[in-house]
C-alpha cells in the first residue's frame, strides 16, 4: 500500500496516513536461524524413524544428543514443520472456522477398483533453507499417485490445482477422502468436488478403514508413508 517513489507523499507521511509505524515498512523477516534449521533437519530425520514422537519425546531425544532445547522451542518448530505424532488425540485435523465438514463414507465399503476412491494428504519436504509443502492425490485401490503439487505456503490453491489436473486426466472418482484440515474443508476444494459430482468423505476420530483391522490413526499413518516417500532422500 506504500509507494516509495510517490511524487507528493514521503514514506513517513504515507505510514502516518495508514496508522502504521515507519519501522514496520522497513522491517525484513529474518527467517529461522541456522541453529533452528539444523534442529529442524534432525527433527525431520528422527520423525521419519519414530513418527509417534511428540514434543516431549522429541525434546528428550535432542537433549540426549547434546542440544540444550526446551519443549516450547521444539513445539514451535514441529508446528512450523506441520508435524503431528501418530497417536489418538482430539482435534488433530481441525477445519477452519466456518468451514463445513463432511461425514466419513468408507465404513464397510469394499474398495475394489481404480477411480472408486481417491485420497489426498499434505506433507512437507525438508530443504536446505527451510521447507516446502507437498500435496499428493492417490488412488486408494492401486496406491498410485495420480498428481501432486508443491508450494511454499499452505494456501488451498495448490491443492485445488492438483485436484483439477487429476480430474482432467482420469475423470472424477466416486469418492474423495481426506482429513478435516482447512485446505480440504475450504470452499475452493469442496466446490470443485461437488461440481464434478464427487462424494466428499472426511476422516473422523476412531473410524475404521474398509477391509482393514486398523484404527484411523494407524491407517492414516500408512497412507502418509506412501506420500512422504516422495520427499524422502
Amino acid at each position: 500500500m506504500i509507494e516509495p517513489d510517490h511524487p507528493d507523499l514521503s514514506i513517513g507521511q504515507q505510514c502516518k496516513l495508514l496508522s502504521i509505524a515507519r519501522s514496520s515498512f522497513y522491517y525484513t523477516p529474518k527467517g529461522e536461524s541456522d541453529q533452528n534449521l539444523g534442529l529442524m533437519r534432525q527433527i525431520d530425520e528422527q520423525f521419519l524413524e519414530t513418527p509417534f514422537f511428540g514434543v516431549r519425546q522429541m525434546t528428550w531425544h535432542l537433549r540426549n544428543d547434546g542440544h540444550l532445547v526446551n519443549e516450547k522451542r521444539i513445539r514451535r518448530l514441529m508446528r512450523l514443520m506441520g508435524l503431528m505424532p501418530i497417536y489418538q488425540k482430539p482435534n488433530t485435523s481441525r477445519p477452519a472456522k466456518g468451514h463445513k465438514t463432511y461425514p466419513y463414507l468408507l465404513r464397510g465399503l469394499r474398495v475394489d477398483r481404480p477411480n472408486q476412491v481417491w485420497c489426498s494428504d499434505i506433507t512437507y519436504l525438508p530443504m536446505r533453507r527451510g521447507f516446502l509443502y507437498l500435496v499428493a492425490i492417490m488412488d486408494w485401490h492401486t496406491r498410485k499417485v495420480l498428481s501432486w503439487r508443491i508450494s511454499n505456503t499452505l494456501e488451498a490453491d495448490f491443492c485445488v490445482e492438483a485436484l483439477t489436473e487429476t480430474i482432467h486426466k482420469f475423470g472424477p472418482p466416486e469418492i474423495m477422502n481426506t482429513d478435516q484440515g482447512s485446505r480440504f474443508t475450504s470452499f475452493a476444494w469442496t466446490d470443485r468436488l461437488r461440481r464434478s459430482g464427487v462424494r466428499i468423505s472426511m476422516d473422523w476420530k476412531g473410524r475404521f478403514l474398509p477391509s482393514h483391522g486398523l484404527q484411523a490413526n494407524h491407517c492414516k499413518a500408512v497412507d502418509n508413508i506412501f506420500i512422504e516417500r516422495l520427499g524422502a532422500p
